[in-house]
């Protein structure tokens, strides 16, 4: 029988109708009791560490929840997380960033309607998590629509639907079928070395999407306001504007300055290569870190942990361009 703590945030998966709208009001054991039926063959402990619509949370948060599912790991097989699905990607990378080499899996799950309601997403999903949970497959993972989803490549790109979360340019860890769960074992990372918690994550960061016409004059604006790093995504495969408003002049001179800038591309598939075009090359060589297939959660919460563990800007900027848990790569072959 496979123990495993569910550690309950909040969310829509929680959440009740008030007078202001929905919000979380169901603690853990609330939740518990509605999937009473899918316990079966596990062993369930509950700590309520939130109550709180994913919105909310925000670094602070990240690290607390980290420090829990740290001094816990060692009393369980797994761990799962109930957690809204908003901002779900972000969690879910920042733990895979602050947890590296953990020895359980850590499994984060939500709904897009409330567990209350009948025809809910919630316990199908719960069902997911709680035997990933127990799977023995060490990681960060989130578990939606009977998909298994490393947690660094967990992308939500759906507002309404059941199908809520993708995998973007990465195989599924696992799925859900007839067969059961059915690990994908190639599409996770071997972890090599001992699990320490590194919950550090600096708010000193700011992500810029880019737009035709945008002023370069935003990262003199960003240096005065004391933002230590930026994740820019450009447009397409790598382009940067250098015309009229020369945004990869100001780019250059930001990381001169000791400003950390990793560029990525806004498409949400296939990454960027700055290599390709003229408007890329021009920022090639000058310290920017290229963040190839990372998703934009992977890449603005890395960012935020490398500043929170390190000083250094040089330091930062290997620390970047590093695979650590799976969310920097080639586009896989593999079946979704």
């Amino acid at each position: 029988m496979s123990r495993i703590l569910l550690i309950s945030t909040g969310g829509t998966l929680a959440s009740s109708h008030n007078e202001q709208g929905l919000a979380p009001e169901l603690g853990g054991h609330d939740i518990l009791e509605r999937i009473a039926g899918l316990t079966t063959g596990f062993e369930v402990d509950v700590e309520e560490l939130f109550m709180l619509d994913s919105s909310n949370v925000q670094p602070e948060e990240w690290g607390i929840l980290a420090e829990r599912i740290f001094e816990r790991r060692r009393h369980y097989d797994g761990v799962v997380v109930i957690h809204g699905t908003d901002t779900l990607s972000y969690t879910a990378s920042a733990l895979s960033f602050a947890l590296q080499h953990i020895e359980v899996p850590v499994v984060l799950t939500g709904s897009q309607i409330s567990i209350e309601n009948p025809i809910a997403d919630a316990t199908e999903n719960c069902r997911a998590a709680l035997h990933m949970a127990s799977s023995g497959c060490p990681g960060v993972y989130v578990a939606f629509n009977r998909k298994i989803i490393l947690g660094t490549r967990a992308s939500k790109v759906r507002t309404r639907s059941f199908d809520a979360f993708e995998s973007i340019d990465h195989p599924y860890a696992a799925k859900i079928n007839s067969s059961g769960l059915v690990v994908n074992f190639p599409a996770i990372p071997r972890s090599v070395g001992a699990c320490r918690l590194q919950n550090r994550f600096s708010t000193d960061v700011f992500l810029l999407k880019l737009f035709p016409g945008i002023s370069p004059d935003i990262f003199r604006r960003l240096r005065e306001m004391g933002v230590r790093g930026v994740y820019v995504e450009a447009f397409g495969i790598g382009g940067l504007p250098y015309e009229r408003r020369n945004m990869t002049g100001a780019i250059r001179a930001a990381v001169a300055d000791g400003m950390v800038v990793a560029v990525g591309s806004q498409c949400l598939y296939e990454g960027s290569d700055f290599t390709v075009y003229e408007v890329g090359r021009q920022v090639l060589g000058s310290g920017v870190v290229e963040t190839g297939n990372m998703t934009s959660e992977a890449a603005i919460t890395k960012l935020m942990w490398a500043l929170g563990q390190y000083e250094d800007a040089a330091q930062v900027q290997k620390v970047m361009r590093t695979n650590l848990v799976g969310e920097l790569g080639a586009v896989t072959d593999w079946e979704q």
